[in-house]
């Protein structure tokens, strides 16, 4: 029987993912079914239940139910504890729910391929939310010098700086806090979905210095178009959706796909 494997999310018709794990599947000439499931808003357990009963070997799992498949998983990666949050679920042979979050080693290796070193750079995040927290760990796995989030809520950042201070140098703060030069500025908040832009100084970028939005679109976001316009290179978030989609494939079915053909084909369709 062929193995089935889903995303979770509510709305998901919009979902990218059943096209690149299809491409993946190709790719490594694997056979697998993956589709799209809306699932009910308040009844997010039953949904996995429901699949995994029906053959489902496991979910990538888009908002707004991350949380929730946190608290139904039996067993957690450490990167998805320190994240609160799951976007795999892998069934085990012994029925058990395993947990993992692919985004933030999605983000570094996208990050990777365009040459971003994170040791000893200086880093600003911009947000506290849940993405935000999801990049946290994998960020400052690579040692960079120095690692600031900023939020329009200053407490927000500051928890999270406090919950991830024993991982390396962090901080967190309002926006006031942010005085630059980066080497690297991600942004991790909403703002770019309705075009607008978080409260940033000039000189907030060191020569050479790249942008990232986790964002993406067929065209360059409000954030990337300001850091273009002061000399930083910009990356948008798609290549971290196909890198954080190869990590489960490869959780799921043991081979690692090559990302960029995949990449390549979707931006074409943006």
């Amino acid at each position: 029987m062929t193995d089935r494997y889903c995303v979770f999310g509510h709305p998901v018709a919009h979902s990218r993912s059943p096209f690149i794990h299809a491409a993946f599947a190709e790719q490594t000439a694997d056979t697998i079914e993956y589709t799209a499931i809306e699932a009910p808003r308040d009844d997010f357990p039953g949904a996995w239940r429901r699949f995994t009963a029906s053959g489902g070997r496991g979910a990538n799992v888009t908002v707004p139910f991350k949380e929730e498949a946190f608290r139904l998983c039996d067993t957690l990666s450490e990167r998805a504890r320190r994240a609160g949050a799951v976007n795999t679920l892998i069934l085990g042979v012994d029925g058990q729910t395993h947990g993992d979050t692919t985004d933030g080693i999605g983000l570094v290796r996208d990050l990777e391929r365009h040459g971003v070193r994170l040791v000893g750079a200086r880093i600003l995040v911009l947000g506290a939310g849940g993405a935000v927290r999801g990049i946290l760990e994998p960020l400052l796995a690579g040692h960079p010098a120095s690692l600031l989030v900023a939020n329009r809520t200053a407490a927000k950042a500051e928890a999270l700086a406090t919950d991830f201070g024993d991982l390396g140098e962090i901080s967190g703060g309002g926006f006031d806090r942010v005085e630059g030069p980066f080497d690297l500025v991600i942004n991790g908040t909403s703002a770019s979905l309705a075009g607008d832009l978080p409260p940033l100084p000039d000189g907030l970028f060191a020569a050479g210095a790249t942008a990232h939005d986790m964002m993406y679109g067929a065209e360059p976001t409000v954030f990337l178009r300001w850091a273009s316009e002061r000399g930083a290179r910009t990356v948008d978030g798609l290549g971290m959706l196909v890198e954080q989609a190869a990590e489960s494939f490869f959780q799921w079915r043991g081979v690692r796909p090559d990302t960029a053909p995949v990449l390549e084909r979707l931006r074409q369709g943006l």
